[in-house]
């Protein structure tokens, strides 16, 4: 399993919070047909439940992960 994968999902996720966030809050300019102050609501909900969803399923803070440790014994036999 790619350990990897998640951070990566929560930098994304991250990214689109802030794009929404400034879309939201520090754009000004209007565009026919197209309401940017909802684009960026829409970014930052979209954002913030991937975030969650990329913590739920994150190894490290899943309730349900599977820990398992393997134990192996080896018999170490002489020949004479």
């Amino acid at each position: 399993m790619n350990t990897n994968f998640g951070n990566t999902n929560i930098g994304f996720s991250l990214a689109l919070v802030t794009t929404g966030a400034i879309l939201t809050w520090a754009v000004n300019a209007t565009v026919a047909g197209i309401d940017i102050t909802t684009v960026g609501v829409i970014l930052m909900v979209v954002g913030s439940v991937g975030l969650a969803l990329s913590l739920l399923f994150w190894s490290s803070f899943a309730p349900f992960a599977r820990r398992t440790a393997v134990v192996e014994t080896r018999e170490v036999v002489d020949r004479i």
